[in-house]
Formats: C-alpha cells, structure tokens, sequence
C-alpha cells in the first residue's frame, strides 16, 4: 500500500502497526486495566502517549492516512509536576477513538497545535489555554475565551489559591 493512500476504516491493529512503524519510540501504546468496557473489549479505544514534538505530524498521519476526522476534545491536566494534554480523536467509520496523551514539563508550556490539522480542536485548545496556561504554538488565534484579557492567573492550574484561601 503507498504512504500517501487513505485507508478509510483501519482496524485497531492497523492503527497500532502503523503508528509504531512511522513513530517508533516517539509513541507508546498503553493498555487499559479497566475490565468489562464494551469500546475497550471490542478494540475500539486505543490509548497512546506521544512526545510533543511530534504531535502535530502525528495528528497529520491520523487524519490523512488513517482517516481520523474529527478531534472530539483536548483536555488539560495538572499532574503538579508537569503538564498534560490529552486528545480525544475518533474514525466514524471504524468506531475507533484515540486518547493521546502529551506530557509537558511546566518550564517550557509548549506544544504545537492541532488546530490547523482539525479546526474543530480551535476552541479546545483555547479553553486549556485559559485554564492551565499551556501554549498551543501555531494557533491561530490563542487568547482567553470567557475570562477577561487581564487575568494574570490560570485557574485550574493546582498551584491557583482561591481568594481568602492564600
């Protein structure tokens, strides 16, 4: 099969092989130990963590070979010693859902965006910019959504205090 061909309903395996073979070790594959979940059971949910430098070719590898259309959510995560991004994104055709998690050290809030590759990830990244303060570099439009522009603070970040609580 050519690189640049889509495969329009990849199968679970095919998603990890292929995935592994252009990645390598830049990608690790994690296994749930949750038991008796039908989309985990049935191997349409596939859990991946990925280094951030790779992250939007990776991105571009899902949506164009293995036709991954839509990036349901980002989330943010606190873990106090670093910062986490997780990306939801889903094939309708295989039923398939990818959780990528992308570890980010809080000296350096960076991570390329996904919003060129899925403009629905726009408002996503957005919104964990205004909460956590990480950087989506190559946004197109990266500022707060619903807080005022002056807000010098992030407020789900773990090391936010809450008035009266300082």
């Amino acid at each position: 099969m050519a690189d640049e061909t889509l495969i329009e309903k990849p199968s679970y395996d095919d998603v990890v092989s292929l995935i592994t073979s252009k990645f390598g070790d830049k990608v690790a594959f994690q296994q749930s130990t949750k038991k008796n979940i039908k989309s985990i059971n049935e191997k349409r949910r596939i859990f991946m963590t990925a280094d951030r430098s790779i992250i939007q070719e990776l991105a571009f590898f899902l949506r164009d070979k293995l036709n991954f259309e839509h990036c349901s959510a980002i989330a943010g995560v606190d873990w106090v010693d670093h910062m986490q991004t997780v990306y939801f994104i889903t094939n309708y055709f295989s039923s398939i859902t990818v959780e990528i998690k992308v570890d980010i050290p809080n000296d350096d809030l960076h991570v390329p965006t996904v919003a060129t590759v899925w403009q629905g990830a726009n408002w996503h990244e957005r919104e964990t910019y205004e909460l956590f303060g990480i950087i989506f570099d190559g946004h197109p439009k990266l500022e707060r959504l619903l807080t005022p522009s002056s807000y010098e603070f992030f407020p789900f970040r773990k090391s936010y205090k809450l008035r009266g609580q300082e």
